[in-house]
């Protein structure tokens, strides 16, 4: 019975490896990502009529008797 050959499983490995990483190299690269997220947060706030005033709220079972 002839053994396994088991010489080039670590070039096959590293090799695996490599062609991995550069391949979720490539697809992470497509994203767009922010580069400050607290810019962009105050750019696409939108201005409502109850944030500038404020408002109170009473709740009925609250009120003194």
């Amino acid at each position: 019975m002839p053994q396994l050959d088991t010489s080039t499983w670590l070039t096959t490995i590293l090799s695996m490896f490599l062609a991995l990483f550069i391949i979720f190299q490539l697809k992470i690269s497509k994203y767009d990502f922010y580069h400050n997220p607290e810019l962009t947060a105050k750019m696409l706030k939108h201005n409502t009529p109850w944030e500038t005033k404020w408002t109170k709220i009473y709740l009925p079972l609250l009120s003194p008797l």
